[in-house]
């Protein structure tokens, strides 16, 4: 009997499109023989759609797809206990076995959709409540990784509050951290909202931009030349990393124009680093993997200068599954296929909910 898979993709966040992109990636790698695919898309306003399939790019259009207000049939979780379905208004019911969520960015990256699903005993793909929400937090998840031993990029954290209280120690701490700095929201993804500044009359307008995205933001020292480095990790209680990749951006920096629109970003996979490099690399990547408490499946990326300095600089726990994204391209490198790399998320996903079934938590 083929397992039904509820692929849950858009959402609220900015990422939307790039879920929606994902998602698709995701649908086409299933084995329509092993799996029946229901596709759910969750609109701009938090309404769950029950679709056909993801949209697609329009004919002639740069810009990425998104789902309608219109679309579909409106669902929601069954509420009865142990019923894995969604249901329309109509009692409509579309039943599944596991849930692999394509949704990056607050509200689904963020433990939010995982924490329902968890109320809802329903087995789902990728990092657990806890993990999720830190891998979502920027500053949270910099400070478990220096506790665990691990060197991070330097940095502040900062609230709007802090901000507009003292602008000016922000600025001394930006001159102190070396410009070019980096101006990011704290809890956002596929490089939406960050901004290059290379002076401190431009520190005002980035914090602007990324305070729009969050009530707290990070200042990062720009790693002028070190590499931009990334690596997968996979597995529940004994992860395991791929070989890494590097990314080469060809602007300023790996923004969301040159992730997901321009396509003149160099992807180099695996990348050419020296053997011990490449150890480091791994290992580290499955530290932080661990030190967030992690499941299922992350991506850990890095600033590299050998011969000897590795900093980590983030986890994202629902890396992007484009056909262009890092996460499957460096585990195709590493010998593991999409399909079989999805086949493999999902069998984890049902390993820890047994696993937790049969100590009562479900």
């Amino acid at each position: 009997m083929r397992r039904r898979v509820a692929v849950i993709f858009g959402g609220r966040s900015a990422e939307h499109e790039v879920s929606v992109v994902s998602a698709r990636s995701v649908i086409d790698a299933l084995d329509p023989e092993r799996y029946e695919v229901v596709p759910i898309g969750i609109d701009r306003d938090g309404r769950w759609h029950l679709l056909e399939a993801p949209p697609e790019v329009e004919s002639g259009s740069k810009a990425l797809p998104a789902v309608a207000s219109d679309a579909g049939v409106q669902v929601a979780l069954s509420r009865e206990p142990g019923d894995r379905a969604l249901v329309s208004e109509s009692g409509e019911r579309a039943a599944f076995d596991v849930v692999f969520p394509v949704l990056h960015g607050p509200f689904g990256e963020d433990g939010t959709v995982q924490g329902l699903l968890e109320l809802a005993g329903i087995p789902y793909v990728g990092a657990g409540v806890l993990a999720s929400a830190v891998g979502m937090d920027k500053a949270v998840q910099k400070t478990l990784f220096r506790a665990a031993g691990l060197p991070v990029v330097p940095h502040l954290a900062l609230t709007e509050k802090d901000w507009e209280d003292d602008p000016e120690q922000i600025e001394a701490g930006a001159e102190v951290l070396g410009f070019p700095v980096f101006v990011k929201p704290a809890s956002l993804g596929s490089s939406v909202g960050i901004s290059k500044v290379k002076q401190p009359d431009q520190l005002a307008d980035a914090a602007a931009a990324a305070f729009a995205h969050g009530r707290k933001i990070l200042v990062e020292k720009g790693m002028e030349g070190f590499r931009e480095i990334e690596c997968a990790v996979l597995g529940n209680e004994d992860p395991v990393a791929s070989v890494p990749g590097e990314v080469i951006a060809a602007g300023e920096f790996y923004d969301y124009r040159a992730k997901y629109l321009d396509g003149n970003t160099v992807i180099d996979v695996p990348a050419t680093l020296r053997p011990e490099t490449v150890e480091t690399v791994q290992r580290m990547a499955v530290a932080a993997f661990s030190a967030i408490d992690c499941e299922g499946m992350a991506r850990v990326d890095f600033f590299v200068r050998e011969p000897d300095d590795v900093y980590v600089n983030e986890i994202n726990t629902i890396p992007g599954f484009t056909s262009v994204s890092m996460y499957p391209m460096m585990w195709r490198a590493s010998g593991l296929a999409y399909p079989e790399l999805v086949d493999r998320l999902v069998e984890l996903a049902l390993e820890r909910h047994e696993r937790e079934a049969r100590r009562g938590k479900l």
